[in-house]
């Protein structure tokens, strides 16, 4: 009789989608627990051992992955900047600036998209702001978003600095600074969260004073 003959075993094929759905859910779980704490107890007061209780995550994986309260912040506002559309705010900002027909065009797209943005990132920024004057690491973080802001809007600038209906007079520096100004979440935050106006009634202030700042 000959030898039996033993099954070949089939490697098992790694499912790695499932880990990173996983992950998933997981840093979800966690940006929302610090920015609801956060927005309740604000910078100073808010500790990642409390973050990783209400995730039941632990707290080494969250220095790990973040490197305490300044990276969950970060990664708060790089998730906020998103926005809500199917694809991120920066690169549809990006789409309309190619495929917008005139500056007035681009312009009343970049009111929708501060509206969209704005409830998103203004309590973040704001909160940095607040706790800047007393955190080394917050007022590093506030500065390092300013910057971004700023970099950000001279880039936009490019698309009415450039046409021939921007107002005479007017430099690339003056369109940049404008755009920054009116992207400010102090300016959301002053009119919409203060004063209670409606986000249309915002959308158009926004993209009519733009407008009227800078083309002819």
């Amino acid at each position: 009789m000959g030898r039996p003959v033993t099954p070949v075993k089939t490697p098992r094929t790694y499912d790695a989608s499932r880990r990173r759905a996983q992950a998933e859910l997981t840093r979800t779980a966690v940006l929302d627990a610090a920015l609801t704490r956060f927005l309740t107890y604000g910078y100073a007061s808010t500790t990642v051992e409390a973050i990783a209780d209400d995730t039941h995550v632990s707290v080494a994986t969250i220095y790990k992955r973040y490197g305490g309260k300044s990276g969950l912040v970060r990664a708060l506002c790089t998730r906020a900047l998103e926005g809500t559309g199917p694809e991120p705010a920066e690169r549809r900002s990006d789409t309309l600036q190619a495929t917008a027909p005139d500056p007035a065009g681009i312009i009343e797209g970049w009111g929708h998209l501060m509206a969209e943005v704005a409830p998103r990132i203004a309590p973040i920024v704001l909160l940095l702001h607040d706790a800047a004057a007393s955190d080394v690491d917050a007022a590093a973080l506030a500065a390092e978003f300013d910057t971004n802001r700023l970099d950000r809007m001279a880039h936009n600038a490019d698309a009415i600095a450039n046409s021939d209906r921007l107002k005479p007079g007017l430099t690339h520096a003056d369109v940049r600074d404008t755009l920054w100004l009116f992207s400010a979440p102090e300016m959301y935050d002053l009119l919409v969260q203060r004063r209670g106006w409606d986000p249309s009634k915002y959308v158009t202030f926004v993209t009519n004073a733009m407008t009227h700042a800078l083309l002819r």
